[in-house]
């Protein structure tokens, strides 16, 4: 997911409220800010590692928890500049008309019924099927399901490719731009989606105020990020893929986005802690990273189509060894991603 909002004045100061792993957990005494989220200035090093996975830096980078309220984030922060050299310009892709590519398109509409159901869900309990605003939209494939279904939908991307792609690719209305200044009026969207973005924001807040602003009274506001408290983080540390360093500058779990919806103003009516596209294939590519397909695009890694059409089943069939144990990890509500759906507070 590319960044969202890296405007330079987003320092991330706004309140949230209430690589190589260490033997033990070392003490921050200098150089951090304050936690955002509670003030707090002592933290630990949880884990170390550099861009495991696109390789676009070879700069190390700490993931810390704050002493005080434990939220986990990004050590040093990177600035706007520097973060926006973290992803790569062809982050965002269009997918070549070949055997493999749509053997690929059809494997990702599969695993994004998990998402098109949780949403269609939300948007039936609101009770009308108004206008969902996908923020972080990337190459607008859910919203195409989505409007295959009959929903009014627009995307919304800070990257232009990703936003082109949506458009000219799937037939989608995409803008290229940043929920701090939406793009539709208040009060004019049943759902507002982010999935894969807050953990990349340096103001989560925010993003969620003006998400609050543009929803109607019974709106919903649907969220995914990776889950903190996941057993993948606990087992693999610095190599789990759902820390993504240096791309994700906060790492939540569950407890953390309900005190920050709270603050935002919503309240969390379900939670669910598995994702057929995500958790899977997180398991996979921390395992293998090498392997994964995303990121062997945006390495440019040399194959021809035969070598990327082994290279892909392997994958897949790394995936699906994966999926027992992720299936296990969700029941125990420590899935390595977490979907949360939240309503206006009265």
């Amino acid at each position: 997911m590319a960044p969202q909002d890296l405007a330079p004045g987003t320092n991330g100061a706004s309140s949230l409220t209430d690589g190589e792993s260490v033997p033990a957990p070392e003490p921050v005494t200098s150089g951090t800010e304050p936690c955002p989220a509670c003030g707090h200035r002592g933290a630990q090093v949880l884990y170390s590692g550099s861009d495991r996975l696109y390789r676009t830096t070879s700069a190390r980078f700490s993931v810390i928890e704050c002493s005080g309220c434990r939220l986990l984030r990004l050590f040093p922060r990177p600035t706007p500049t520097e973060l926006r050299g973290y992803y790569p310009d062809n982050y965002w892709f269009l997918p070549d008309e070949d055997a493999t590519s749509r053997l690929e398109e059809l494997y990702r509409r599969l695993v994004l019924r998990d998402h098109v159901h949780f949403v269609s869900r939300a948007v039936k309990r609101a009770g009308r099927r108004g206008l969902i605003l996908d923020v972080g939209c990337g190459g607008g494939l859910f919203l195409r399901m989505m409007a295959e279904r009959g929903h009014r939908v627009l995307g919304l991307d800070f990257s232009l490719s990703a936003a082109s792609i949506a458009w000219h690719g799937k037939a989608i209305p995409a803008v290229c731009g940043t929920l701090s200044k939406p793009p539709v009026a208040d009060g004019s969207c049943t759902a507002v989606t982010m999935f894969h973005v807050l953990e990349h924001l340096y103001d989560p807040v925010e993003y969620l105020e003006s998400a609050r602003r543009v929803l109607t009274d019974d709106g919903v506001l649907i969220l995914q990020v990776p889950n903190a408290a996941c057993w993948q983080l606990l087992l693999l540390g610095e190599n789990w893929t759902g820390l993504d360093i240096p791309r994700h500058l906060f790492d939540f779990k569950l407890g953390d986005l309900e005190i920050l919806l709270d603050q935002c103003g919503f309240e969390i009516t379900r939670a669910k802690f598995f994702s057929l596209r995500d958790n899977p294939a997180g398991l996979a590519s921390s395992i293998a990273p090498g392997l994964d397909p995303m990121a062997r695009r945006v390495r440019r890694v040399p194959e021809t189509s035969g070598v990327r059409l082994w290279r892909d089943l392997l994958y897949f069939f790394l995936v699906l060894a994966a999926l027992p144990f992720t299936l296990v990890e969700a029941a125990g509500r420590a899935g390595s991603t977490v979907f949360v759906e939240a309503r206006k507070k009265p």
